[in-house]
């Protein structure tokens, strides 16, 4: 049920976007979907080699590799689920696009975190890629998936 709504809340945003800026959300949408299936594979697939994940939290500010994020989403347990709360901005310029939107983190069907996510991509011969994540992780104020 849940993959249902994402894919009309997902057509409901293409419907408003040019085709590069519809490919650019469609990466994002493609590394969320890689996170809910533990699909290490396809969370790579949009993954530059030697792109970056940052987490902003009150306390502090980590981050680790796309690599070992793929790695972790592959092995994690549960049902994870990550989707825009509403339609993400897109900005291209050229061969590079950000992608930045409120998102909320289901996990076992339950609200675990919200914040925003901003992804900086490039587009290469095998489409929009992911260079890097910065995304806040919040517990209060969260708009209801």
């Amino acid at each position: 049920m849940r993959l249902i709504a994402t894919s009309i809340l997902f057509a409901a945003i293409a419907l408003a976007q040019s085709g590069d800026e519809k490919g650019a959300v469609a990466a994002a949408q493609r590394l969320f979907d890689g996170m809910t299936a533990h699909d290490a594979a396809m969370i790579r697939s949009v993954l530059l080699p030697e792109a970056r994940l940052y987490a902003v939290r009150e306390e502090r500010t980590t981050n680790m590799t796309g690599e070992a994020f793929a790695e972790q989403l592959g092995k994690a347990t549960g049902n994870l689920v990550e989707k825009f709360t509403g339609t993400p901005q897109v900005m291209i310029r050229g061969r590079m696009a950000v992608v930045w939107g409120e998102y909320a983190f289901l996990r076992d069907g339950k609200l675990n975190h919200c914040g925003v996510d901003s992804f900086t991509l490039f587009h290469t011969d095998g489409g929009w890629k992911v260079a890097s994540v910065a995304y806040t992780t919040e517990t209060t104020g969260c708009k209801e998936p």
